[in-house]
């Protein structure tokens, strides 16, 4: 049996998310002043809209009302994404990261921004920007080499129809 509050959180909670089509994500109890605020962060490949948000959040809510996992004391539940620069830390991150711009930390400590185009098993296939000018290069990079991924917020996100060519590095 779980042993910490989380881990009965999760218990509870994450087969009422996955009815819902979403990924649980996260949990997380704080304490904000004299009450306790529960997080719960969720996902899914196609993103969750505010109404699948709104739908999990009173599901979530009905069924911690059930349960003592939260104790006795006065808490507030908060339902909601990852957002815009979220961790890569799962498989599933990276597919949901195609297209987009990646900020990598190495194992080795170096640091790589590049452009997730496709994601198998291994590792990425990536398209890192060209630099003053220059064409932007292909590259591979494994699971097992990367430290930390994180997705950087795009203001001017390159459209897929504006593709640059990618030469072989």
């Amino acid at each position: 049996m779980s042993t910490t509050q989380n881990e009965r959180l999760r218990e509870l909670l994450e087969p009422l998310v996955s009815s819902q089509g979403l990924d649980l994500e996260e949990i997380d109890v704080a304490s904000v002043g004299r009450k306790r605020v529960l997080r719960v962060v969720v996902d899914s490949d196609e993103g969750a809209d505010l109404d699948a948000i709104a739908d999990v959040s009173r599901a979530l809510s009905a069924k911690l009302d059930e349960s003592d996992v939260m104790g006795d004391g006065e808490y507030e539940l908060e339902v909601g994404t990852p957002g815009a620069e979220r961790p890569l830390t799962e498989h599933r991150h990276y597919v949901r990261a195609v297209d987009r711009l990646v900020k990598f930390t190495l194992k080795d400590d170096a640091e790589l921004v590049a452009r997730i185009l496709t994601v198998d098993d291994d590792g990425l296939d990536l398209e890192v920007p060209g630099v003053k000018g220059r064409k932007a290069t292909a590259r591979r990079l494994d699971f097992t080499d990367i430290a930390k991924a994180r997705v950087q917020v795009e203001f001017n996100r390159k459209n897929k129809n504006d593709a640059q060519e990618v030469e072989e590095a």
